[in-house]
């Protein structure tokens, strides 16, 4: 049984965890959905179309809003389960292209701060599971 304390300490890191994913999350989607330069280089060195950085760009806005609007666990779950797929598949294309680490960085810091929003998210922000 968590403590009051322990339940405190959990939630701030969700919070702290879950505003930089989502930081993170609605800024790159900002960067796909401008097609800067940049971002044209990557989707292209990875042999993705370039049509694929809107379809990205707008599931990784509407993923931050699913996770942060009250209530909606089902559709939190959604959220994060895209979110570890498209970055995740991320992490593996960069590797697939030997891209330097400089590179894959990014992905693997959004992969890393979604598995701890996602693991540190409160009672209330969970799908309720049967047992």
């Amino acid at each position: 049984m968590e403590t009051q304390k322990s339940q405190k300490r959990n939630k701030i890191i969700y919070w702290i965890f879950t505003l930089w994913m989502s930081l993170g999350m609605v800024s790159t989607a900002i960067v796909q959905l401008m097609k800067s330069k940049d971002e044209l280089t990557n989707f292209t060195n990875l042999g993705y179309p370039i049509y694929l950085m809107t379809i990205i760009g707008v599931w990784k806005i509407l993923g931050v809003i699913a996770v942060l609007v009250p209530k909606r666990p089902l559709l939190k779950e959604w959220a994060y389960a895209g979110f570890f797929f498209v970055m995740s598949g991320a992490i593996i294309s960069h590797i697939i292209v030997n891209d330097p680490f400089s590179k894959t960085f990014p992905a693997v810091l959004l992969f890393v701060l979604i598995l701890i929003s996602w693991y540190f998210r409160p009672a209330e922000r969970k799908f309720p599971v049967n047992h």
